[in-house]
């Protein structure tokens, strides 16, 4: 009997799964308005460290925030852009099949009213209007970043120190084109030392 219970547990985890995947295609779907504050754990290699939300401060990347955590889409992504003195990127999934989906998936501006400072968290941008999953954290105040249009939605709460461990010896080498294309497979393969998202999750 409790093989037979295990067999259904593993076979209801792997329809849970595939039924993510599946909705994590769907950018379209995904646009749950987020509360007015919430708290988004990241368990990592490098330890745990918690994002405090603030949708006032930019109700567009809050609520796209939100939906990407709730649904799993930054689990087993690598922080595959460290510059020390300025900032940790992340947030292209390791799926190609499911980062496809979202590579035009944009939402507008938000516009700036909190100034990119050690600590807070904000999308990057290819330009105007062009947010779709990937974030960053500040290691400094990078006030400059604020005339170019970067709003911060949240900060990191507590894990500070963790985010500062996140290892830094490929700084910028990773090719986001070839991540967009091969996702973890070219990573693990080429830089098999970045740290990753284990997985994030709401907090209540």
């Amino acid at each position: 009997m409790r093989s037979m219970l295990l067999v259904v547990a593993v076979v209801a985890g792997a329809v849970g799964l595939a039924a993510q995947a599946d909705k994590l295609k769907s950018p379209a779907s995904l646009t749950e308005q987020a509360p007015a504050e919430y708290k988004a754990g990241f368990d990592t290699s490098a330890g745990k460290f918690v994002i405090a939300v603030h949708r006032a401060w930019a109700p567009k990347g809050a609520d796209r925030f939100f939906n990407l955590v709730k649904n799993g889409f930054y689990d087993e992504a690598r922080f595959f852009r460290v510059v020390p003195n300025f900032m940790v990127q992340f947030g292209i999934n390791g799926d190609p099949a499911i980062q496809t989906n979202w590579a035009n998936a944009n939402i507008t501006d938000d516009p700036v009213k909190q100034s990119n400072k050690k600590g807070y968290v904000t999308f990057a941008t290819r330009g105007k209007d062009t947010r779709t999953t990937q974030v960053f954290i500040n290691f400094k105040d990078n006030g400059f970043l604020d005339s170019q249009g970067f709003a911060p939605f949240g900060e990191v709460a507590s894990g500070m120190d963790v985010v500062e461990k996140i290892t830094d010896q490929y700084g910028e080498k990773p090719n986001q084109g070839t991540i967009q294309q091969q996702g973890n497979t070219y990573l693990k393969a080429q830089f098999p030392k970045l740290d990753y998202v284990k997985k994030a999750a709401i907090e209540k």
